[in-house]
């Protein structure tokens, strides 16, 4: 008998199905782990540790761009270059914080994340830009990949 209010034989069911399900085409590499540009994943795994740290608003009104990502010739180090972007100049010292401790909160868990998915030690250089009406600036919303067709909601 199976019984999912009981959890009886759940993962007996669940083995039973794959092994009806037919085999599809393989789409990637066994180590490939995204199709996804390498410069949007760093400014995401940054963006995620603002949403975490930043009160509610200023998260919502800021862009990361991840200028370069360098590994060193001589080391086993990566050297990466982001700017925050935010809308007002009142978030930007928001972002900051206190001599520099928010910032520096928000790198040191990003760095960690990213030392994670590269694997080995990473510098994290982080500036922080006011760029006022960004999201009114639909060729760049394009280009992080924010813009949608409007006429699709019309």
């Amino acid at each position: 008998a199976i019984s999912a209010i009981e959890n009886k034989n759940i993962d007996l069911l669940k083995e039973k199905i794959v092994s009806l399900l037919p085999e599809g085409p393989k789409y990637y590499l066994d180590d490939y782990i995204t199709d996804q540009p390498e410069k949007l994943i760093v400014a995401e795994i940054i963006r995620e540790k603002m949403l975490h740290f930043l009160e509610e608003e200023v998260p919502h009104g800021v862009y990361v761009e991840v200028e370069s990502i360098k590994e060193r010739e001589d080391k086993d180090i990566i050297d990466i270059e982001a700017y925050i972007y935010c809308e007002k100049e009142s978030h930007k010292g928001i972002i900051i914080g206190k001599n520099g401790q928010m910032l520096k909160k928000i790198g040191q868990s990003a760095r960690l994340d990213l030392e994670e998915f590269y694997g080995k030690q990473v510098f994290l250089d982080l500036w922080v830009k006011t760029r006022k009406g960004w999201r009114d600036n639909t060729t760049l919303l394009k280009k992080l990949g924010y813009a949608i067709d409007k006429k699709t909601y019309e």
